[in-house]
């Protein structure tokens, strides 16, 4: 068996800040554990997809109108089941959900979270497989403990999460979640079902060499992100071509932009006037942990933490990555 002589579990860890304060209740830790728990469950699945009938297209769309995949179905499906079980969450909104799930029950009722998640980002990546992830955030709830939650503890800013985080099932499985204190990371060994503590307070570069965007849209953007497109692909005596990295799935991309550096760019374009992602299930929690990590996001106008959501699925354009990097774009689309 693998030995960890150095490295923490993620339930050592959690239990481990817990002491740290000791008015703390642990039910945030108690929850990042549930998801975590989750988390290997889908991992399973997606390790062994090509195996079983889980490849391919589940033949239904989801409230965004997109093809729903099997493994979208199981990965939403499993969350929910381990959430509701875990009695640390009072309910959840899902990218493949129209309405939210409130967890009705005198446990999950008392329980002072609830969470936004996408659970598998990047769909498309599932057939060919390329990286893909889940995407949460967590918020405190509004409404009484005791009671039921309402729409009231989801439609809140970004900047009321209380924690934020990612799974990325890539060439290893990483969960990386961040909470005021800073971004902290663990990867999953598979060989004994533990995901191990890599690396705390993680800080992303002030900026980088890479920029992310899907160039099929490029005639479609406004004036001034093109400029800042062309800017990206430029070269003069102070500076080379950004490199372009894409991986088809916006999790995946901003991952790599956390650890090298860099800039991901998903306009508004003339077919989405109010752009593609979800604000409050994809944006804002990439957007608190980058911003935890000293980076950057906005809509081009606005942080993209203090935009106040009216809907649950929202939409919004989103740039995002190192400090400079994204000071330049907006010094660029304002002139």
């Amino acid at each position: 068996m693998r030995e960890h002589h150095h490295f923490l579990t993620l339930d050592e860890f959690t239990i481990q800040q817990l002491r740290l304060f000791p008015h703390a209740t642990g039910e945030l830790s108690g929850l990042l554990r549930s998801i975590g728990l989750a988390a290997k469950r889908v991992n399973a699945e997606v390790r062994r997809a090509g195996l079983v009938d889980i490849l391919g297209n589940a033949g239904r769309t989801n409230v965004q109108g997109e093809e729903v995949q099997k493994l979208d179905a199981y990965a939403n499906n499993e969350f929910i089941k381990v959430l509701r079980a875990g009695i640390h969450c009072a309910g959840i909104v899902s990218e493949e959900m129209e309405e939210m799930v409130v967890f009705d029950d005198p446990q999950n009722n008392q329980s002072k979270y609830v969470v936004m998640m996408d659970p598998l980002d990047g769909s498309g990546n599932i057939d060919v497989n390329n990286s893909i992830g889940t995407i949460f955030g967590i918020y405190r709830r509004v409404t009484p403990q005791g009671t039921p939650c309402s729409i009231e503890d989801f439609l809140q800013p970004g900047i009321r999460q209380v924690a934020a985080g990612y799974i990325i099932y890539g060439s290893s499985t990483m969960l990386v979640y961040a909470t005021r204190r800073g971004v902290n990371g663990f990867t999953l060994d598979d060989t004994v079902g533990e995901f191990y503590h890599c690396f705390s307070n993680y800080r992303i570069p002030e900026t980088g060499e890479f920029y992310a965007f899907d160039h099929r849209y490029y005639f479609q953007l406004d004036p001034p992100v093109k400029r800042y497109v062309d800017y990206c692909m430029s070269e003069d005596k102070d500076k080379k071509p950004y490199a372009l990295r894409y991986a088809g799935c916006m999790l995946a991309d901003i991952h790599r932009i956390l650890i090298k550096g860099g800039i991901f760019l998903y306009p508004a374009r003339k077919d989405k006037p109010e752009g593609k992602l979800r604000l409050m299930y994809e944006c804002n929690p990439m957007a608190f942990i980058i911003e935890v990590a000293g980076g950057k996001a906005t809509d081009g106008s606005r942080r993209i933490l203090d935009i106040v959501p009216d809907d649950i699925h929202q939409r919004t354009p989103l740039f995002i990555g190192s400090s400079k990097m994204i000071e330049t774009f907006e010094q660029a689309i304002t002139t």
